[in-house]
């Protein structure tokens, strides 16, 4: 029942529950909490901090013992806790429209689960609507009380769903998580009144407020209490005891709808326990098969799904961060959270509804992993390095300049193939893709990531765009690859518009064969763009590095012999290779020798080793001229 008279109101709410005699002899008549009952919960901001929500205690089946009676007494602008409870009570608060008992969600309201796909809303939005709306309301003042904020924010809206967007926008772009409040327990952060005073409040506060002003606004909204994987929470993890979070639910166009204006607000980092405004647009309106994926409800009608999902499901169900959805996700394979390799490896695989850059990284690092850009999504190969549990964490950048955290998978390893051990320096991501197509380089020889060779050598190409400048370098972990080496182990061709890699590995082994691009109107560096892996097992490999070449090595070029950068000492060398646009050529060592034209257009000669330490092929590029320059350049073994 519910006792109310006119301002300033005082409510009286009683709930009287009564047993058998014989019942209650079997329970007594003031059961305690048991000794081995689950601690509560907290965890109402999104993956950084607990709450403080009030505490809707879980009375169901024998739960419920002897006869129990709850008054409370309180202002106006505060909400009823216990009715909340229970699914029998509904809410008596009227609106300003006089709008009495809000209709309970029933069978219209709800969506087809699983996700459709169609749209991360429950109902069809063009978010550019709102862009004059939610410029204004963010920028609205408070200037005495509740009901005249909601009148100024409503001077732009039009529409109930305006006057929920321009409510939803304020809160979020002005209440701050209380960190301190939720610590202290302090239930004055809950009243609207004093949320106004602070702007400061926990997630039971921001639902409160969003229903207060909702109905000062004429549209019907509720809180729903329920359990969220907010801060704190663990893959795998049961919840049970106290609800830990509070939302809401609004009536828009004939339907409920969800919104979470406390995990729209921004995030509160759990080491320095700062609140940092970040507006998340995703949990506005959200689709309920979403939302149900980090909310559910006390009472399964506010799911809005058709068919409803169990607390187990909830449990048990992939939790897909906002972020996954923010940045264009779509879904995940393996779709459960806890994963088993396979002979030491694992495979995920995302779909994106574009082309999305990703990384990862497993145990913080961004290491053991082959990740490959597909066109709508990517494709991970996972190896960990030792047997036992590891986090893997997957990243997309989407729109946006900044990776997010997407997706968490706890890797569970019993084998480690120490075998498939990878390059410390292979990024990400390896093998061409849509995303070395927009720098520059286009039809690869090697569309794979991975390039298997029997001898140790490989030649890799691919189309350059006009204005593009192309440099490669080799990585492995051990050997004589060192940083003054990386790129003598490659020699680069120039034909036409494609650029050809020659590659000598130094040994057997993993290398990571990086390619980097620069386009000729842009200032700054050459920018990493992709890498192969290029695997050698034949340990009888020992490859020496190509000879060092200059900036003049023109396009069209092409060496012959000597491939070798090292050079036998005190030997007759023979030289043939094709060069453009030159007027004569020349080898130069302890002496000069020349090197002479043939029919095949090849310039031909032999040059002496005896006595030197280093030899240049020169060029004059102009027959007028007299200056002589380098183009390569071999070392002499020692004497």
């Amino acid at each position: 029942m519910e006792l109310r008279k006119a301002d300033p109101a005082v409510a009286i709410d009683m709930l009287l529950i009564v047993h058998s005699e014989k019942r209650r002899a079997a329970h007594g008549s003031h059961p305690e909490r048991p000794a081995d009952a689950p601690a509560p919960r907290r965890a109402g901001l999104q993956g950084v901090v607990g709450n403080g929500i009030r505490r809707w205690q879980k009375f169901e089946g024998d739960e419920l013992h002897g006869t129990q009676l709850t008054v409370e007494v309180h202002p106006r602008d505060t909400m009823p806790q216990l009715l909340k409870k229970f699914s029998l009570a509904k809410r008596l608060q009227g609106d300003k429209n006089g709008n009495t008992r809000p209709r309970q969600p029933g069978g219209k309201d709800a969506l087809a689960y699983p996700w459709d796909r169609s749209s991360l809303k429950s109902m069809a939005l063009d978010l550019q609507q709102f862009e004059k709306l939610d410029t204004y309301a963010s920028q609205v003042a408070v200037k005495s009380g509740l009901d005249e904020l909601v009148s100024d924010l409503l001077q732009e809206a039009h529409s109930d769903l305006e006057r929920v967007r321009a409510i939803w926008i304020w809160i979020c772009h002005h209440i701050e998580y209380d960190v301190q409040a939720v610590q202290e327990k302090d239930r004055q952060a809950f009243k609207p009144t004093e949320i106004l005073r602070t702007q400061k409040t926990n997630c039971d506060g921001y639902a409160g407020l969003f229903e207060k002003m909702c109905r000062i606004a004429g549209v019907q909204c509720m809180t729903v209490p329920g359990y969220s994987k907010g801060f704190g929470y663990q893959v795998g993890q049961s919840f049970s005891g106290e609800f830990d979070h509070a939302w809401n639910a609004v009536f828009l166009d004939g339907r409920w709808h969800l919104v979470d204006s406390t995990w729209g607000s921004g995030l509160v980092d759990s080491a320095t326990s700062k609140f940092t405004f970040l507006y998340n647009e995703f949990y506005f309106l959200t689709h309920p098969a979403l939302f149900i994926e980090d909310h559910f409800p006390d009472n399964k009608n506010w799911q809005l799904l058709k068919p409803p999902q169990s607390l187990r499901q909830f449990e048990d169900n992939m939790y897909h961060k906002s972020e996954f959805y923010n940045k264009g996700m779509l879904s995940a394979h393996p779709d459960v959270a806890m994963i088993r390799t396979v002979n030491g490896k694992t495979t995920i695989t995302l779909e994106s509804c574009a082309p999305t850059l990703f990384m990862f990284m497993l145990n913080g690092k961004q290491e053991h992993g082959l990740l490959s850009l597909k066109k709508n999504g990517m494709k991970l190969d996972v190896f960990p390095p030792a047997v036992g549990t590891h986090k893997l964490q997957i990243f997309a950048k989407g729109d946006s300049d900044v990776y997010s955290s997407v997706l968490e998978y706890t890797l569970k390893c019993n084998y480690a193939d120490l075998g498939a051990r990878l390059p410390s320096e292979l990024h990400q991501p390896v093998g061409p893709s849509w995303f070395s197509e927009k720098m520059g380089i286009v039809k690869p020889s090697h569309p794979d990531p991975v390039i298997h060779t029997t001898d140790g050598r490989c030649c890799v190409s691919f189309g350059v765009e006009e204005g593009v400048s192309v440099l490669a370098s080799l990585h492995g972990d051990d050997g004589p690859v060192t940083e003054e080496t990386q790129r003598r182990y490659i020699f680069q061709l120039q034909r036409e518009k494609r650029t050809e890699l020659k590659v000598q590995l130094p040994h057997a082994g993993k290398f990571a064969l990086k390619i980097f691009v620069k386009k000729q109107q842009e200032p700054g560096n050459y920018v990493f763009v992709f890498n192969y892996l290029v695997c050698c097992s034949n340990t009888k490999v020992s490859w020496p590095v190509f000879p060092e070449s200059f900036g003049n090595w023109g396009q069209g070029n092409e060496l012959l012999e000597p491939l070798s950068g090292v050079l036998p000492a005190n030997r007759d060398v023979p030289f043939k290779l094709k060069l453009h646009g030159v007027a004569k050529a020349l080898v130069k060592g302890q002496d000069t020798w020349p090197l002479t034209l043939n029919r095949d257009g090849y310039w031909e000669g032999s040059c002496s080793t005896e006595g030197c330490q280093e030899v240049y092929v020169m060029v004059l590029e102009n027959a007028n001229h007299n200056f002589y320059s380098y183009i390569l350049k071999y070392q002499v073994n020692g004497q």
